[in-house]
């Protein structure tokens, strides 16, 4: 891992009580998820869909300034519930007990350029069964930015606070083409038959969006005899504001100080229990109000998220206060803070890394702890 644990070493007794706390409870809370979280789920479709509405109607009548800044505010709102709350858990599987098609993790289909396919894979598969393993979990950086001193400095590095803006600003289009891993086409591992082919499933839903935001409601406006720029306009900076958002949101979950990182070698002959472990070392919180937690899709609650990704965020608030009461127990550090602190430590990270950095020696600890 990347920095000395401010968490204590467990002994093979207390690493096997502590996955079995674990375990306790998210059996009592999987067996008691009914109506309140079926009606939950409900109200956050019809948000979606009536704020998403309102947003683009809103946009019809651009002409008129803050007609369109509360249309794109709306709008923005939309694409960031439907992307977090929404989309994200649904996929995890969360509500797939309730047996209705429209949250149905397999099926549904999200609103951003990338599939639902590629992300099931990419984030639900790689990151949330190797999350923070160093040359396994590709969310470690996305191949863009070095934030660990275990990850190998290159001279490109020196540019990453440039390409972190970029980042963020297409956030999602980072996501969309992550599983493609386009570097090997410049290696000669795969010919450009094969990155094509594999990148067909992603261009076509590209496509769609593209059509749909840019296209199609910019067209309903033509047909409305009403100014087109507001609507393009408006679709432009609710999908930036979305990506804006979401990068900060899942930055934070995962690159703060305390954030520690993992070698293979952890993977070997892995228990429950140190499989609990890594997530709580490989994550972060932020602490806030209600909306926020609303907005953040939950992943405020990241450490609980990376513990329980097929629990129903909306509970994620009431099993922090036990998980940190267990890491209390166990001399675990429970990361978490407020969002100007923990920003302010992801960008630190991101300048710090840009230049040449070394490992602690005296950061081996749960590599060895097995």
């Amino acid at each position: 891992m990347s920095r000395t644990s401010k968490s204590r070493t467990l002994s093979p007794q207390e690493l096997q009580a502590f996955g079995e706390e674990l375990d306790a409870l998210q059996a009592s809370v999987r067996a008691d998820l009914g109506a309140k979280e079926a009606a939950y789920i409900k109200r956050i479709w019809r948000l979606v869909r009536y704020s998403s509405a309102a947003g683009r109607g809103l946009l019809f009548l651009g002409w008129f300034w803050p007609a369109w800044v509360l249309g794109t505010l709306l709008l923005a709102l939309a694409k960031i519930v439907e992307n977090m709350e929404l989309g994200h858990n649904v996929m995890h599987g969360q509500y797939d007990w309730m047996n209705d098609p429209r949250f149905n993790g397999q099926d549904y289909e999200w609103d951003v350029v990338g599939t639902s396919d590629n992300w099931r894979y990419t984030h639900n598969y790689k990151h949330h069964t190797y999350t923070n393993v160093k040359g396994v979990d590709d969310d470690i950086g996305y191949g863009v930015l070095r934030l660990f001193p275990e990850q190998k400095w290159h001279p490109v590095n020196l540019f990453q606070p440039f390409f972190a803006v970029i980042f963020a600003l297409l956030f999602q289009w980072g996501v969309a083409i992550q599983r493609l891993r386009i570097g090997r086409y410049f290696v000669g591992r795969i010919t450009g038959k094969q990155l094509y082919e594999e990148f067909k499933p992603t261009g076509n839903k590209i496509k769609h969006q593209l059509l749909k935001d840019y296209v199609i409601f910019p067209a309903i406006a033509l047909i409305l005899f009403v100014p087109v720029m507001p609507v393009l306009l408006g679709n432009l900076v609710a999908n930036g504001l979305r990506n804006l958002w979401t990068y900060m949101i899942i930055f934070c979950g995962h690159f703060t100080a305390d954030v520690e990182l993992f070698e293979k070698s952890v993977l070997e002959d892995e228990s429950r229990g140190h499989w609990y472990l890594r997530q709580l070392r490989g994550s972060s919180n932020l602490t806030g109000g209600r909306w926020f937690h609303l907005l953040s899709g939950n992943l405020s609650h990241q450490i609980e998220h990376h513990l329980f990704p097929d629990i129903p965020a909306c509970r994620y608030a009431e099993m922090g206060e036990e998980v940190r009461a267990i890491c209390k127990r166990y001399d675990q550090h429970y990361n978490t803070g407020p969002l100007w602190k923990q920003f302010g430590q992801v960008i630190w990270r991101i300048l710090r890394h840009a230049f040449p950095s070394e490992v602690s020696k005296t950061s081996a600890e749960l590599v060895t702890e097995k």
